[in-house]
């Protein structure tokens, strides 16, 4: 427990980073499974459009 009263010790040559030299941020897999997503339901409907035009209704 802190008493509130303790010395913290502080580095004072922090030198911050760069934003070029910063790595990239990585996107959360949720993120890129609703872009999959979002990807398999155009191409589904896609598909499917072109089943509906392909299909002969003159049986």
């Amino acid at each position: 427990m802190s008493t509130g009263k303790e010395q913290l010790d502080v580095e004072d040559d922090f030198t911050p980073v760069e934003a070029d030299d910063a790595e990239p941020v990585v996107e959360v897999a949720k993120t890129n499974l609703s872009k999959r997503r979002t990807i398999d339901n155009l191409l589904e409907e896609r598909r499917l459009q072109k089943q509906l035009t392909d299909y002969d209704f003159d049986l």
